[in-house]
């Protein structure tokens, strides 16, 4: 088989063609259900790509967002506002919001007052500002 050279295209980061740690994807696969049981190899590259495809959109959307209020950094809550704005991330909704509000939460006027946001511990270390 033959592997990809320096001039085919593919760039390698530290784990290979791959930015995501394909044996984590692997473990919270199999802790998916009981009736998963054996993978093929194929499948945490396919997910570790979908992956990298849904970080990279989401944060677009929030730098849009950022760069609207004329800021230069990312926050938690132009993540938040990215997610109320986009269609495709409503099934987020629920994961990011719980008990009170937060000023972006309060900017969009779609949910209640008593709400706020909460960030899932996984998700924590990627918005940390």
């Amino acid at each position: 088989m033959r592997q990809a050279g320096a001039y085919s295209g593919v760039t390698y980061w530290k784990t290979g063609p791959h930015s995501l740690p394909l044996a984590r994807i692997k473990k919270i696969m199999k802790k998916s259900g009981e009736d998963v049981k054996m993978i093929s190899a194929e499948a945490p590259i396919v997910f570790s790509k979908a992956c990298e495809l849904f970080i990279e959109e989401l944060t677009k959307r929030s730098w849009m967002i950022a760069m609207q209020s004329k800021k230069r950094m990312l926050h938690k809550e132009d993540v938040a506002s990215a997610i109320l704005a986009t269609d495709i991330f409503d099934f987020l909704i629920g994961l990011i919001f719980h008990e009170t509000t937060t000023p972006a939460a309060s900017a969009a006027g779609d949910l209640a007052e008593s709400e706020t946001m909460s960030i899932p511990v996984e998700m924590r270390p990627f918005l940390q500002s």
